[in-house]
C-alpha cells in the first residue's frame, strides 16, 4: 500500500512539472523580441521599396511615407512591451494554482471513483492469510462465515496469482470450491495441486471429492479409481470408503457400499454418533438387496470372499494417545514377518471387530482366502512411521484356522 502512495505522488509531480516548466520560462520576452526584429527586417525591406520606387518616379513623397513607417514601427513597440509584462508578471502564479488543482483533482477522483475502501480491504485481506488458512483446517473450527469464505477466496487467488506453484493454496482453493459447492473451482484447483504434488494423498482424496460433484460419469469414475488408489496405499481417512461408499450405492452396487459402510463402522467404533447413522445405510443398502435388516453381511461374506474377522481388544491401564493409528496384519500360521495382508485404521475405541478380506492383501499372486490358518499382529503406531516401533505397543492372537474368528489383545510393548 505504501509503494502504491510513492508511486501515485511521482506521476502526480511528474504532471506538474508538465504544466509548470512551460509557465514559467520566459517565452512571451523571446517572442517580443522576435517580433521586434521581425518588425525592423519588414522596415528595412520597405525602405528599399521605397527607395527603388522613388528611383522610377512611381513615388512622389518618399520621405513621408518613410516617416509613417517610422511611426508605425514606434507605435507597436509599447504594446508587445505591455503584453510582455502582463505574461510575465504571474507564471508562478498560474503554474502553482494548476499544480494544486491537479494534486486535489486527481486524488479527488480517485476517492470518489477509485475504490479506495475496496483496495484496502483487499490488502488487509491479503496480509490475514495464513489466519484465515488456519481457520479453515482447524478440524475443531466451528466453521467458516460467508464473508470469511469470500475473503479466504480473495487472499487465496491474489497469493496463487503471486505463486501460481503453490500446492498447498491449490489445495485450500480447492476446498474452499468443494465447501461452496463450486464444481468448476474444485477441480479446477485440485488438478493444478495435483500436478505439483502427484503423490500426496490429500490432494488425491481433494480432487476425488471434487470429482463426485461432477454431473460427468467419466468423472465420477476417476474418482473411484483415485479412492481405491488410496485404499491400497492403506490411507487412513473415513472419507475414503464414504466416497466409495457413496458411489457404490448410486451404481446400485449394494454390497459394495455395505462393505465400505462397514469398514466405516470399524474405523470409528460404536461409540462415535455416525455409527447408528451407518447401520440404518447399512440396512437400507440390504433391504435394496432383498435382505432382511437383521441378516449381517459377515454371516454371508466370510464364505464367498475369505474374509476374516478379528476381534481386538486393550489391556486395563494402558493408555493411547489419541492421534495414533491401529495397524493390523494377518501372518501365516509360523509367524513369517511378511504379511500376506495388512490394514491401517483410525485408533477408535476398543474393544471392536475389524473385518479384511482379499483386498487386503500385500503379496501379488497370494490371497489372503489361500490360507488354511493364521496369526494376527496389531500394534499401535504412535508416530505415523510403520518402519519405527520403539515404544509401541501390540499383541498377537493364536493361530486361527480358516473361517475362524481370531481374538487378540493388545498388552505388550516394543
Amino acid at each position: 500500500m505504501v509503494m502504491f502512495w510513492i508511486v501515485t505522488l511521482l506521476i502526480i509531480l511528474v504532471s506538474a512539472l508538465l504544466i509548470v516548466v512551460p509557465l514559467t520560462r520566459h517565452k512571451v520576452a523571446n517572442d517580443a523580441q522576435r517580433r521586434d526584429e521581425l518588425n525592423k527586417a519588414i522596415y528595412k525591406e520597405r525602405v528599399a521599396e521605397l527607395k527603388v520606387e522613388d528611383d522610377e518616379g512611381i513615388v512622389a513623397n518618399k520621405d513621408e511615407l518613410i516617416t509613417d513607417l517610422k511611426q508605425s514601427l514606434l507605435d507597436d513597440i509599447p504594446e508587445q512591451q505591455e503584453l510582455a509584462a502582463k505574461h510575465l508578471k504571474s507564471p508562478w502564479l498560474v503554474a502553482i494554482v494548476s499544480a494544486v488543482l491537479l494534486v486535489g483533482i486527481s486524488y479527488g477522483f480517485y476517492a470518489k471513483f477509485g475504490a479506495i475502501s475496496e483496495v484496502a480491504h483487499w490488502q488487509q485481506v491479503s496480509a490475514n492469510l495464513p489466519t484465515l488458512s488456519k481457520k479453515l483446517m482447524d478440524p475443531n473450527s466451528e466453521g467458516m462465515s460467508d464473508e470469511e469464505m469470500a475473503d479466504l477466496t480473495l487472499a487465496l487467488r491474489t497469493s496463487l496469482h503471486r505463486n501460481s506453484k503453490d500446492a498447498t493454496g491449490w489445495l485450500l482453493l480447492g476446498r474452499i470450491g468443494l465447501a461452496n459447492r463450486d464444481v468448476q473451482t474444485a477441480i479446477g484447483a485440485m488438478e493444478r495441486a495435483r500436478k505439483l504434488k502427484p503423490q500426496d494423498p490429500d490432494i488425491q482424496l481433494g480432487l476425488a471429492q471434487a470429482l463426485t460433484m461432477s454431473p460427468d460419469e467419466v468423472d465420477h469414475d476417476q474418482a473411484t479409481r483415485i479412492l481405491k488408489s488410496l485404499l491400497q496405499r492403506n490411507y487412513v481417512d473415513v472419507r475414503v470408503l464414504s466416497l466409495l461408499a457413496f458411489s457404490a450405492y448410486e451404481k446400485q452396487d449394494y454390497a459394495g457400499a455395505i462393505k465400505y459402510w462397514r469398514g466405516m463402522q470399524q474405523m470409528i467404533g460404536p461409540d462415535d454418533n455416525r455409527y447408528e447413522m451407518l447401520g440404518r445405510s447399512i440396512a437400507n443398502a440390504q433391504k435394496a438387496m432383498g435382505q432382511s435388516s437383521d441378516e449381517t453381511l459377515s454371516e454371508q461374506m466370510p464364505a464367498a470372499s475369505g474374509a476374516v474377522t478379528i476381534q481386538l481388544s486393550v489391556a486395563e491401564g494402558i493408555t493411547l494417545p489419541k492421534d495414533a493409528a491401529l495397524i493390523v496384519s494377518i501372518h501365516r500360521a509360523d509367524g513369517s514377518p511378511m504379511p500376506i495382508a495388512a490394514a491401517r485404521y483410525g485408533l477408535g475405541s476398543f474393544p471392536r471387530t475389524v473385518v479384511m478380506d482379499d483386498g487386503n492383501s500385500m503379496i501379488e499372486g497370494q490371497k489372503l482366502s489361500s490360507l488354511d490358518q493364521f496369526i494376527v499382529r496389531a500394534r499401535i503406531d504412535t508416530d505415523g512411521n510403520v518402519g519405527t516401533r520403539d515404544g509401541d505397543w501390540y499383541g498377537e492372537s493364536k493361530v486361527t484356522p480358516k473361517g475362524g474368528q481370531a481374538t487378540l489383545q493388545i498388552n505388550q510393548r516394543y
